[in-house]
């Protein structure tokens, strides 16, 4: 497998386990010292990701999932990564994520052992704040 397939499938199983709720799933690729940093909002390390998203999978973002349109991707060096992408998520009940509420989403990732994992995240509003 490729080095860009192996990303996308790390990728793909975050989504799916976003699907189901699952916050387990969703941070098993990502190494354990991973940052995510969205507005507002930094979270160090894949067991305060996963925390976090347990509590929002349970609350606000119970039954969403995210819609994501990959952008670019390049290799820097053999062992890092970086996918940019425009995401969103998608509540129950709806078919498209407004302009309003997608993302730019840059992911790190960084190759372990063998193993394509998730670095860090980082997202910003993708429409400019009126």
């Amino acid at each position: 497998m490729s080095d860009q397939a192996a990303i996308q499938a790390v990728l793909n199983d975050s989504y799916q386990a976003w699907e189901a709720g699952d916050a387990d799933g969703m941070v098993a690729d990502y190494t354990e010292d991973a940052t995510a940093v969205m507005p507002g909002s930094l979270r160090t390390g894949r067991d305060m990701i996963r925390d976090n998203m347990a509590q929002a999978f349970e609350g606000p973002l119970k039954g969403s999932s995210t819609w994501n349109k990959q952008l670019s991707f390049r290799l820097v060096g053999r062992d890092a990564a970086i996918v940019i992408s425009e995401s969103g998520i998608l509540f129950p009940g709806e078919t498209e994520v407004p302009d309003a509420r997608k993302v730019h989403a840059t992911w790190l990732f960084e190759k372990r052992d063998g193993r394509w994992l998730i670095a860090a995240y980082h997202n910003s509003p993708a429409q400019p704040l009126e």
